[in-house]
């Protein structure tokens, strides 16, 4: 009856502190000493509850080396030219008839690159919705386009922190993870087009401000050279090396061309990496390309960490095992899949951010997988295909209310997201495990 009050309560303190602007590290830290307070009154020592949370905390560091680097890499791409140059291709390349599609796949692209749903919806999204704006397209369609291609990358880049989240929890390799991925994905992928077709049909892009282009035409050189450091991730990601090794080949390549393409000076360059990229110049562009840098990854680092320190708590203490025997009783009679499915939603709708969720639903699934003779990678893949998508689909969850926010959009994006609900969707009726690679 106690951890029910203490769900009940840390859930409302999400609630009130997501409603309120509030970081979400505050609830978290209240839940975490709840939880603490719970275990305590069960006859744990504090001593033993403290080392629950450093194991568990321990296993987070493989994920925070990648937000490291993700943090330098997105302000070096930002001061190289990397990021203008494809948004000033991209909307080049635009047809105006397929706004809605173009959005769509355009998120795709540099979500894949930046590896990030945030960091896609700051910079590409941005400008892409005050496109929508100025060509009098429906905001929630064009939001809906943009944010479903988002989180195409953030399931499955090389560089998402989600799956390379995932690839730590499940101890499964992550290239395995994303070609297990890109087979569940394709029928999704295709059903999203053809929904961004006739969308588009539905709402043209009726005025085309070439303003953007301009500023970024006029402020980097957008030679193919600052193309090279995206190009570098991707050439490695198909020779499978480690992505810590291809990020930071790319952030060294970045730098270069930042110090003696865009002539940035090396102090500059460094204050960057630290805090975030800026530019020098005002403008409508200026205020969207400005960011990334260690400073950026700090929060989400944190969320992170405190994330771990409850799933240490949660299998030391056993606070969730009345929990993981309810879905074991339920996937009985619905099988592994929809049970995961079930356990991600409520998860996702619980914990109010996708970190917490995704490691919830592990801890409370994974025997399922277990006792099912499932492998790794298949626990993997069905995180993936549920709980890292359908954060974004909880109206509440940060994971989808914040770029939200950033798009003027509101949660009538939700019905156009395709992608983000169709991958759960049709990996429900189709689940054939023969199309699931494992190290083996």
């Amino acid at each position: 009856m106690d951890t029910l009050a203490v769900f009940l309560l840390f859930f409302i303190t999400l609630i009130c502190g997501i409603y309120r602007g509030v970081s979400i590290l505050y609830p978290l830290l209240f839940g975490l000493f709840c939880f603490t307070l719970v275990a305590l009154r069960r006859g744990y020592l504090l001593t033993d509850l403290l080392k629950m949370m450093l194991t568990g905390s321990k296993k987070s560091l493989i994920v925070i080396k990648i937000f490291v680097l993700i943090g330098v890499i997105t302000a070096v791409w930002r001061a190289c030219g990397t990021i203008s140059f494809i948004v000033y291709y991209g909307i080049l390349f635009m047809s105006a008839k397929y706004f809605i599609l173009s959005a769509f796949l355009l998120s795709c692209l540099v979500s894949f690159l930046l590896g990030t749903s945030f960091g896609t919806v700051g910079t590409i999204g941005v400008v892409l919705i005050v496109l929508a704006k100025s060509g009098n397209v429906a905001i929630n369609i064009a939001a809906g386009a943009i944010i479903a291609g988002a989180y195409f990358g953030d399931r499955c880049s090389p560089m998402s922190s989600s799956a390379n989240l995932v690839a730590a929890l499940t101890n499964t390799k992550l290239y395995i993870n994303i070609a297990n991925m890109a087979k569940t994905s394709i029928l999704p992928f295709a059903l999203s087009v053809i929904g961004y077709i006739y969308l588009s049909y539905q709402n043209p892009l009726t005025f085309y401000n070439d303003q953007i282009s301009n500023e970024i035409a006029s402020s980097f050189d957008i030679s193919l050279l600052v193309l090279s450091p995206a190009l570098i991730i991707l050439l490695l990601a198909a020779f499978r090396i480690d992505v810590k090794l291809s990020m930071t080949v790319s952030i060294l390549v970045g730098t270069l061309i930042a110090l003696f393409d865009q002539h940035i000076p090396i102090f500059q360059m460094i204050k960057y990496i630290a805090i975030g990229y800026s530019m020098e110049n005002s403008g409508f562009f200026a205020e969207i390309i400005k960011g990334g840098g260690l400073y950026s990854m700090l929060n989400v680092s944190l969320i992170v960490l405190i994330s771990s320190a409850y799933a240490g708590i949660f299998q030391g203490t056993g606070l969730l095992n009345q929990v993981e025997k309810s879905f074991e009783r339920l996937s009985r009679k619905i099988k592994v899949y929809p049970t995961s499915l079930v356990a991600s939603v409520a998860t996702a709708a619980f914990s109010c951010n996708q970190t917490l969720a995704v490691m919830l639903t592990h801890q409370t699934t994974r025997k399922l997988y277990e006792n099912s003779r499932l492998s790794n990678y298949q626990l993997a893949l069905d995180l993936e295909n549920t709980v890292i998508l359908i954060s974004a689909l909880i109206p509440w969850n940060i994971a989808g209310a914040v770029p939200a926010v950033a798009l003027s959009a509101d949660d009538g994006f939700i019905p156009y997201a395709f992608y983000i609900f169709l991958v759960p969707l049709t990996n429900l009726f189709i689940q054939d495990d023969r199309f699931i690679r494992s190290e083996s």
